[in-house]
């Protein structure tokens, strides 16, 4: 029996970051994957769909430069291409975490891992079953989307983010069930390439989790771009029509029907666990999620978990950091990221960006607050580059001008947002915030506006 530091079950963000740390920390690691390394995010996630919705925005920005001089002609979108562009995309940077763990001397092994009673792991692969033990164990086996149960949810056609991101050809109408970050992302890719999009969300506004103008702002941006969406509607069944198209039946003031070639269902991810425990080695879950303490340790001493499927923030960042601070707290270091602030974002164009409080989150919480806002209608970077409606908030404490939050719909915001989360992490007020000079003419500009 092969004898480890760590075993980590899952090569996600959350696998292969908390393998890499400690493998620089001296401990002798293996990381299991039982597909291609990079988990859902690389594989089925966040980098595919980023690479297309980057191919789709180009196609849309090229068949609007009209407005800046530039004529471009018989403008199209070859899905092929762009579906082979983005499997060398996912290829790149799958061999790039491989070679990583073959330079950091971590044994990257394909097979499926099963934790044991003993903090022993079974892995099987295509050349049988092995025995692996470690002094500690990191469970990151992610998450999987959620089908809810839906009359015709599993008829052909109907599919998950993951189907939906191989599919072979563009779907003409396109359904979208859920109006969360993947389905508002797989609204604005497949609208820039000409499909009729239908988003139906049961919530009172698109992404729920998040402020409710920046909601609004983008139901409108949906909307001129021709998507039609429906909020506070219920999907009632899904019905096969004899030529093999679809009609998504739901309720909203009245029932009503939309048509589809292709209907996605993204309304979430749970946690995911099958096979990984054997008898006498589960530790204890709520709803399918692994209960966790502030290190990441389960209710089995040296059993760690971190990721999606601890429930929680379904984030890549955030299995990241987790891991990382994980095999630190196994090597007895300190945390090497403040997982206090976690900052969330959406791809759509213009992207979405949000970290610490919104104004209405801290006054639930009894916390007095106050906020400033600055249009991108103002700024200079976003005027002669033809961009879209939106603004910077900023959430304060009004007497001590402490930082609480910030929430950013406009361009670069995802790149942008990482000043404000360090700003969070290290206690700033906004006037020391303020203080910083940006450079002109550029989007972060906007920043200094929202502050004063």
């Amino acid at each position: 029996m092969k004898t480890y530091d760590l075993i980590v079950i899952g090569a996600g963000p959350g696998g292969y970051e908390a393998a890499f740390e400690a493998a620089d920390l001296g401990m002798k690691t293996a990381l299991i994957e039982k597909e291609a390394p990079g988990g859902t995010c690389l594989n089925h996630g966040c980098i595919p769909t980023k690479s297309l919705l980057h191919a789709a925005e180009l196609a849309r920005s090229i068949s609007e430069a009209g407005l800046f001089g530039v004529s471009a002609d018989n403008v199209t979108a070859d899905w092929n291409r762009m579906q082979e562009r983005k499997r060398e995309v996912v290829l790149q940077l799958r061999k790039g975490i491989e070679a990583t763990a073959k330079r950091k001397k971590v044994d990257l092994i394909q097979g499926t891992g099963t934790l044991l009673p003993g903090k022993t792991v079974s892995v099987r692969t295509e050349a049988g079953e092995e025995l692996l033990q470690a002094e500690y164990i990191l469970l990151a086996t992610g998450s999987r989307p959620v089908v809810p149960p839906i009359p015709g949810a599993d008829l052909p056609g109907v599919v998950t983010s993951d189907e939906l991101l191989e599919a072979e050809r563009k779907p003409d109408r396109l359904v979208i069930i859920g109006g969360g970050v993947i389905g508002v992302e797989f609204a604005s890719l497949f609208a820039a390439l000409g499909t009729a999009v239908t988003v139906i969300e049961a919530m009172p506004q698109l992404l729920p989790n998040l402020d409710k103008e920046i909601a609004q702002s983008l139901k409108m941006l949906l909307k001129k771009r021709g998507v039609a969406v429906y909020t506070g509607a219920r999907v009632l069944e899904i019905r096969r029509k004899e030529d093999g198209s679809l009609t998504c039946v739901y309720e909203a003031d009245g029932t009503a029907e939309a048509e589809a070639d292709c209907v996605l269902v993204s309304v979430g991810r749970r946690p995911y666990t099958d096979g990984l425990f054997a008898e006498g080695a589960r530790p204890e879950t709520e709803r399918g999620r692994i209960l966790v303490d502030e290190h990441g340790e389960t209710s089995l001493p040296g059993v760690y978990a971190v990721g999606d499927v601890t429930g929680g923030i379904m984030l890549a960042h955030a299995a990241s950091a987790a891991g990382k601070n994980a095999a630190r707290h196994m090597a007895g270091k300190p945390d090497c990221a403040d997982t206090r602030f976690i900052p969330s974002c959406v791809y759509t164009e213009p992207e979405i960006a949000c970290v610490g409080m919104t104004l209405e989150q801290a006054k639930a919480a009894g916390i007095a607050a106050d906020s400033r806002k600055a249009l991108m209608t103002a700024n200079g970077k976003t005027v002669l580059s033809g961009g879209e409606r939106g603004y910077i908030r900023v959430v304060f404490e009004p007497g001590s001008g402490k930082l609480l939050g910030a929430q950013m719909m406009c361009e670069r915001a995802t790149d942008m947002v990482s000043g404000f989360t360090q700003a969070l992490s290290a206690g700033l007020t906004v006037e020391e915030l303020a203080r910083v000079i940006r450079p002109h003419p550029t989007f972060s500009e906007a920043i200094t506006e929202a502050l004063r």
